[in-house]
């Protein structure tokens, strides 16, 4: 379906609606909608939440925000009269039962309501999603048209997701529900599955037989800022790897669909998360790091450690490095790595695939040194691929091998703005299309395979160790890949 399609009419109510992740992500995400003509006449947006604003002031709120983060050029007056006007705001605790019915009189004061599509986005604590859902249900705000769109985290460990996964889906269908998670809507995650279904010369290649490993970067240059409260009861594992980390690795490892389609990619996601080697605790304590930042220089600025910025000693982990395997026939023996870090010394996602060095030298008289081709997978920032070959350099003589690379920018070779990941998520969701969302079982499956590092990091002798920030994380996460004679792809 193109992406420029207009959608049908919806009211799109955000819990949480003056909070940070509304007015840094979900309302600028709108408004670029609204700007390229998908949101029709009748798209209505309605912010809740505890603050006692009305209308005007939601919406000056909103205006306020969209100066801030969203670029100036991308900025058109018209467009944010008309977003704006789009706008309502209903002040309500959600714990008060009896208040519910502003909601309830706000959603039904359209013309056939019933008929339109309802998006309820919970940009909330996971603890009151069931609580949310609950209430929708009991204001009769539920109809066959609603979808429900869960943020992360999805509960801290197995037991709380699949609690919260009942709590919700006692109201909504599996299928209206849509578990985000940004990163598979970002343009480079959707287009490797172009990459490897769609070009012929790659798939032949992609199994264990031309691949010697695969290394999956998340990297942060930041600490934790505010979200320090959050994040000291979460730590790395749970905020980034159960999650991002695992769905990139799903991308990469799983078998072709018999076609891209909702329920055929997340069946294939599935296989990948259940394939994945078990985590002993031998495993755990072999095959895995956890770090976490001292004072130091990021960027080149002075950076304070994580207990400074929480303001207390603490043993959670702002980066971990995990070794791990997927077990069938396609990866068999192939080593997956999976780094993730706060302070290291710049912003970068980034899928490396290494392949096997070539069979037999065939140059022993060249000149220069050959290194194993490499497809670099940029997910953000600066969008693109990259192929790192061999090639002979130009010259009379001998023969001098130096590597080079075929680089491929989406924003040069497409000369377009690659839209946020959070523009193309919410336009599914209000189409009701699945493919980029996680399942129920995918959840739980990625939380089964974490929940053993989390029990045996969760040991009183375990301790995460200490990386200064600005560097690349604890010696320890270098060595994991050493001792297989291997080492991290670090950004050229």
């Amino acid at each position: 379906m193109d992406v420029l399609t207009p959608v049908d009419p919806c009211d799109f109510t955000v819990f949480g609606g003056t909070g940070d992740l509304a007015l840094r992500k979900l309302l600028p995400a709108l408004y670029l909608r609204d700007r390229d003509g998908q949101l029709p006449d009748g798209f209505r947006v309605v912010g809740v939440s505890r603050a006692e604003v009305d209308d005007a002031g939601y919406r000056a709120l909103v205006a306020d925000a969209l100066r801030v983060h969203v670029a100036a050029a991308d900025l058109d007056a018209p467009v944010v009269e008309r977003l704006l006007a789009r706008l309502h705001h209903v002040t309500l605790d959600i714990e008060d039962v009896a208040a519910w019915h502003q909601l309830h009189d706000r959603l039904k004061d359209g013309a056939a309501s019933d008929d339109v599509i309802r998006v309820f986005y919970l940009a909330v604590a996971p603890g009151l999603f069931g609580t949310i859902c609950e209430h929708l249900d009991e204001a009769g705000l539920v109809t066959a048209r609603s979808r429900v769109v869960l943020e992360k985290p999805m509960g801290s460990d197995l037991a709380t997701a699949q609690q919260v996964n009942a709590a919700v889906g006692r109201v909504f269908d599996e299928s209206s529900i849509f578990r985000i998670d940004h990163y598979l809507g970002k343009e480079s995650v959707q287009n490797l599955l172009v990459t490897r279904f769609a070009n012929t010369f790659l798939e032949p290649l992609w199994n264990s037989r031309w691949v010697d490993h695969v290394q999956i970067t998340v990297s942060e240059s930041l600490g934790v800022g505010e979200r320090g409260s959050y994040y000291d009861r979460s730590g790395a594992l749970r905020d980034m790897v159960q999650n991002h980390l695992l769905q990139l690795l799903c991308l990469v490892a799983m078998e072709p669909p018999t076609y891209v389609d909702r329920e055929t990619v997340r069946d294939e996601k599935l296989k990948v998360l259940q394939a994945l080697r078990p985590m002993t605790p031998e495993l755990v304590d072999r095959d895995t790091v956890a770090g976490q930042y001292a004072a130091g220089l990021c960027e080149g600025r002075p950076a304070a450690s994580y207990a400074d910025e929480v303001g207390h000693a603490s043993s959670t982990e702002t980066f971990v490095a995990i070794r791990t395997e997927v077990q069938n026939w396609r990866w068999a023996g192939v080593p997956f790595y999976l780094r993730t870090g706060k302070r290291m010394p710049e912003r970068v996602s980034e899928i490396v695939v290494v392949f096997k060095e070539p069979p037999h030298a065939m140059f022993p008289h060249s000149e220069g040194p050959t290194e194993a081709n490499r497809l670099h997978i940029r997910v953000q920032p600066d969008e693109g691929m990259r192929l790192h070959m061999t090639a002979k350099e130009p010259g009379p003589g001998g023969i001098r091998l130096r590597p080079v690379s075929l680089d491929l920018s989406y924003a040069a070779a497409f000369g377009t703005r690659s839209p946020d990941a959070y523009e193309r998520l919410l336009m599914d969701v209000v189409r009701g299309n699945t493919t980029l969302f996680m399942r129920r079982d995918e959840v739980e499956a990625a939380w089964t395979w974490v929940a053993p590092i989390l029990e045996r990091w969760s040991q009183p002798s375990h301790r995460p160790r200490k990386y200064p920030a600005g560097t690349h994380g604890p010696v320890a996460a270098v060595t994991l890949l050493e001792r297989d004679g291997r080492s991290w792809q670090e950004t050229e």
